[in-house]
């Protein structure tokens, strides 16, 4: 299984850090799954100007397209302004409309204070409804508070991250034999 770890950001440490452990997570627990962490901030990523995903050369062609390819995705955003970052939201403008049609989204937000707990809610969870994501209803917020010198010190959030890698991989299987149930029920 192909599965991408979307850190959204240009800026900042933290998100970063929180999808490292993400990371270290899958690769721990299911070592024969491609995990792959793509970092915003390591890539230098054209606006989204409309045309199709696969017209993008550069940095920008590669990130959709492995992107494209994952079987499932955890977005990792932190929240600037009471808001996900412009540049999470352009990535996911480069993307078709249906581009997570069959493919597990699950997602992890970085904050300041728990005041921003409902943005992955209200602002991310449409976005990625709307492009046919299966998503993960539960995500991991970690405030500020949990961080010291690029780590995470809270274990009740490092146990949130490994359950978060645990039921992503378990709906996307989940999904994956249901879907093959279905066609192999067509007969041709």
């Amino acid at each position: 299984m192909n599965i991408v770890l979307l850190s959204g950001s240009v800026v900042g440490s933290k998100t970063r850090t929180a999808m490292e452990y993400v990371k270290n997570a899958f690769n721990k627990n299911h070592p024969d799954h491609n995990v792959e962490l793509i970092d915003l901030a390591d890539y230098d990523i054209q606006f989204s100007d409309g045309r199709n995903f696969l017209d993008y050369d550069g940095d920008t062609g590669y990130v959709t397209k492995i992107i494209m390819d994952a079987d499932a995705i955890v977005i990792g955003t932190p929240i600037f302004q009471a808001s996900i970052p412009g540049t999470l939201k352009n990535v996911l403008d480069l993307l078709p409309q249906d581009g997570f049609r069959d493919k597990t989204v699950s997602m992890l937000a970085t904050a300041g204070s728990s005041k921003h707990f409902l943005i992955p809610e209200t602002q991310l969870k449409p976005v990625l409804g709307y492009m046919k994501a299966q998503i993960l209803q539960s995500y991991v917020f970690i405030e500020e508070r949990h961080f010291a010198k690029k780590e995470i010190i809270d274990d009740d959030v490092i146990f949130r991250i490994d359950r978060l890698a645990e039921d992503t991989l378990v709906l996307s299987e989940t999904y994956r034999k249901i879907r093959e149930e279905k066609e192999a029920s067509y007969g041709f």
